[in-house]
């Protein structure tokens, strides 16, 4: 079988099959981390002669069935050590994991899974073949991060391969979390930047500090919490009690996946709007050319899992883009490139939610829109299992009871929109009238007038005269 080595990446690379054209090598290090692979390509650079070979790869390149199977043939099966740190768990690479499983224990080759979140994770250490000890000293390693213990982290793969005696390797310590200053203004609503760890380790910040400064133009003072995940208790602690202490305006959140537990997500300490950014896996390029925003992987999670928290989409703010490749290692680096168009756009919603902290309740006007299909009765605030208008009436009653101005409400809204004649939900307001219609019409600027003439030539008028949109 041959696959050609494609040059070019699209939103749905993993739904093709892909043969990264690498060569085999000592040490086989896979993680869908690219902060993972940059460290240890750091790492590997200064370790001079007498160094393992290496292969690194990203398992958003390795999705396709096939694509594994190539990789493993031809790489995998001629190595002495693999490491694979799977965020999220088995269910995010299935497959790959069970076959690469299987390899290694056929040809005796030294396998360490690792979950990369600090918790731990039966499934996951079923599949490794290295001792506990060794696993866990890499886990330690990983964990840390940083090009030290990724140095430290590969020579103790070669040490479970048989390439080297075991010197004992440990980690080093570096703070699991911490606070992050941007170096900017130092007073302004504090808008709170909540990152991963691992991207301040492997420098990979630019998106980052582009996104903070964006926010010091609108009035804001960025300040910053790195974490080596929202789920690691010490990370989760140092959020709360931080987030807390400033009573930041709002919060922009650059972590993945949600980090809802029994007592909530640690970002709820802030009491304030929660804005969930997307780092782009993807390139610039395939997102241009694609017909949706986002690859499946960070649609699930860098928006779908952090709704489940209760944070706001929010825009992406960065796209990848690959570095000249490294001699020896066949790989080029991905770097997060600035996307400007989604920092303003973040930063402007940002300076908006803190515009709105600062305006007193009674005096910020709140919306509420239903759905409404006039084509038949009774489709009001229609939803299927839902009672929207009851919902409605439960907000308003809410929104009065903290402080914000609803009028004089003397009959529930549901009964104010809809009656139950003739067995069916109708609205109590008339549609417009042709003539109340054309002449609302009139008031709208030129302009407006003629995008709408143009995009939709007529309204359709019913035989009563009735305009329906």
């Amino acid at each position: 079988m041959h696959l050609l080595v494609r040059e070019t990446h699209t939103l749905d690379e993993e739904d093709r099959a892909t043969d990264l054209g690498q060569t085999p090598a000592d040490i086989v290090f896979l993680s869908f981390s690219d902060s993972d692979l940059g460290a240890a390509a750091s790492a590997w650079q200064v370790m001079g002669d007498g160094r393992p070979s290496l292969r690194l790869a990203n398992l958003s390149r390795l999705r396709h069935p096939m694509s594994v199977d190539v990789y493993l043939e031809s790489v995998v099966s001629h190595a002495s050590a693999v490491i694979v740190r799977l965020l999220g768990g088995v269910a995010y690479w299935r497959y790959g994991v069970e076959e690469l499983h299987e390899l290694c224990k056929r040809r005796g080759i030294a396998l360490a899974v690792l979950q990369g979140d600090g918790r731990a994770d039966p499934a996951l250490d079923a599949l490794c073949t290295v001792s506990e000890d060794f696993r866990g000293r890499l886990d330690a390693m990983l964990g840390q991060a940083g090009p030290e213990n990724l140095r430290r982290a590969l020579l103790l793969a070669a040490s479970a391969g048989g390439l080297r005696p075991d010197a004992g390797e440990q980690a080093a310590e570096f703070p699991l979390c911490g606070v992050y200053d941007f170096g900017l203004a130092q007073s302004g609503p504090v808008a709170a930047i909540v990152f991963y760890r691992s991207t301040l380790l492997a420098g990979d910040t630019a998106p980052l500090k582009a996104l903070a400064a964006a926010l010091a133009e609108r009035g804001l003072r960025a300040r910053g919490i790195f974490v080596a995940s929202l789920k690691e208790p010490q990370s989760a602690a140092l959020v709360r009690k931080t987030l807390a202490d400033w009573s930041p305006a709002v919060v922009l959140s650059v972590t993945a996946f949600s980090a809802i537990g029994a007592d909530g997500s640690p970002l709820d300490a802030a009491d304030a709007p929660v804005i969930q950014l997307v780092l782009s896996g993807s390139s610039h390029a395939a997102w241009q050319a694609a017909s949706r925003g986002v690859s499946q992987a960070d649609f699930a999670m860098q928006i779908v899992l952090p709704e489940c928290d209760g944070r706001l989409p929010g825009p992406v703010i960065s796209f990848k883009a690959a570095d000249v490749e490294i001699p020896g290692l066949e790989f080029a680096l991905p770097r997060h490139v600035p996307h400007p168009p989604g920092i303003a756009m973040a930063a402007g919603r940002a300076a908006g939610w803190a515009r709105l902290a600062g305006t007193p309740r009674p005096d910020r006007r709140v919306l509420i829109v239903l759905s409404d299909y006039p084509g038949a009765p009774g489709q009001i605030g229609h939803a299927v299992g839902l009672d929207a208008l009851a919902s409605v009436d439960a907000i308003l009653a809410l929104l009065h009871a903290k402080g914000y101005r609803v009028g004089r409400i003397s009959v529930a809204p549901s009964t104010m929109l809809c009656d139950n004649k003739d067995g069916g939900w109708r609205s109590t307001y008339p549609p417009y009238m042709l003539h109340s219609y054309r002449t609302l019409f009139a008031t709208l600027p030129q302009s407006l007038q003629s995008k709408i003439t143009a995009a939709w030539f007529f309204c359709f008028v019913d035989k009563m005269g009735h305009v329906n949109f």
